[in-house]
């Protein structure tokens, strides 16, 4: 049998129950504190209104006041020395001239014919009526002159414009420069930073400078076609042939931006290329030779040339400027490149500054700078890509 237990629940009263929450107290302000607070507001804009719209008193005009004081202002040390009015101009007076004497001829040649002396029929003697007559001084002359262009410099001076102009003249040799091109170059080459030209090459007549290259290297190029020379027997076993390779190893470093010598040391023995019996190289000898020091833009590659032999012994030989190659047989030996990025950068800002100028001169209107940035940048970065390439 199954007993089942009902306790019983107490239920609230509808009216107790609450679905929100009891609201806030309101918080209110004391009316009299909000009264002594506008009270105050209102008489600061009182007194301000009064005091803004109170009349201008009266100036005396009996004493006015200086508002500006001219005797203590500074003044330069030149204009101290110049007059205070025109009454103390004194006026800078030269040797008398034939017509200031006018007065004393007329009363001269009329006591004369009053008199009736022959020599009023001759004329007066003007050399002696004036103890100082006029003669033109070469000296004065001179320095009249040279005060008159030292003025008109001083005058052009003054009305000259801010920017000059740049014209075309032709030189001795009669070429005719270009202003803008020559300024953007000068500064382009001052920012790259390039090496020295040799005498008698020209570094925009050769980009790449293949020329300079191939004659360091001494070629020369045979136009006929029929080969004069015949085949030539050893002389002795004692010959290392063309096309030997000698290996070695450098000593010294290489910095393409000066020229220099370069030295090496060989590291294996060259024999004889006839036999290849007798050790004609030996290990541990030395290379003397130099670098080409003119390297165009992008190259990373320097070429080395070989002068000089120097034995273990002390004894040495000369060598006919045998080019350098490296162990794939690649001409010139490859290392670590500067390519000078900054310094490109740099000439090409400062050839862009220089454009702006003479962008500005040659145009209708100075003010348009813009216009001119961006022509010269154009100008500049043309110049530059034509130097790189």
């Amino acid at each position: 049998m199954r007993v089942v237990r009902h306790d019983k629940v107490e239920k609230d009263e509808p009216d107790a129950l609450r679905l929100r929450a009891a609201p806030r107290p309101v918080t209110r302000l004391n009316r009299n504190a909000l009264m002594i607070a506008a009270g105050g507001a209102g008489l600061l804009i009182f007194a301000a209104a009064s005091v803004a719209l109170k009349p201008p008193r009266a100036f005396d005009e009996a004493a006015p006041k200086e508002l500006y004081n001219v005797d203590t202002k500074p003044k330069a040390e030149g204009l101290e020395a110049l007059p205070k009015s025109y009454a103390d101009v004194k006026p800078h007076l030269g040797a008398p001239l034939p017509g200031d004497l006018g007065a004393a001829l007329l009363k001269a040649e009329q006591s004369l014919a009053a008199s009736g002396d022959e020599g009023f029929l001759e004329g007066p003697d003007y050399a002696a009526l004036s103890p100082t007559p006029f003669r033109n001084s070469p000296e004065a002359d001179a320095e009249r002159q040279a005060a008159l262009k030292e003025a008109q410099v001083r005058q052009a001076a003054r009305e000259a414009g801010v920017f000059f102009q740049l014209a075309s003249r032709t030189n001795a040799a009669g070429k005719t420069p270009q202003p803008i091109e020559s300024l953007a170059d000068a500064a382009f080459d001052v920012g790259l930073g390039g090496p020295p030209v040799p005498f008698g090459a020209e570094r925009d007549d050769d980009r790449g400078r293949q020329i300079r290259k191939l004659d360091f290297l001494g070629e020369r190029s045979e136009s006929a076609t029929d080969n004069p020379h015949r085949i030539e027997d050893p002389v002795t076993p004692f010959e290392v042939m063309a096309g030997t390779v000698i290996p070695a190893s450098l000593i010294t470093g290489i910095n393409s931006d000066l020229p220099g010598t370069v030295i090496a040391q060989v590291t294996q023995n060259v024999y004889d290329s006839v036999t290849g019996y007798y050790v004609l190289i030996p290990q541990g000898a030395k290379l003397i030779g130099r670098y080409d020091s003119v390297i165009a833009f992008g190259q990373s590659r320097a070429l080395l040339v070989w002068s000089r032999i120097i034995y273990p012994d002390g004894a040495s030989i000369l060598i006919d400027n045998m080019p350098a190659s490296d162990v794939a047989g690649y001409a010139g030996l490859a290392d670590q490149v500067d390519f000078h990025t900054f310094r490109i950068l740099k000439g090409v800002v400062l050839s862009t500054l220089l454009g702006v100028g003479t962008e500005l001169s040659f145009g209708e209107s100075e003010s348009d700078i813009v216009e001119a940035l961006r022509e010269s940048a154009q100008s500049s970065a043309n110049q530059a890509g034509q130097k790189i390439v």
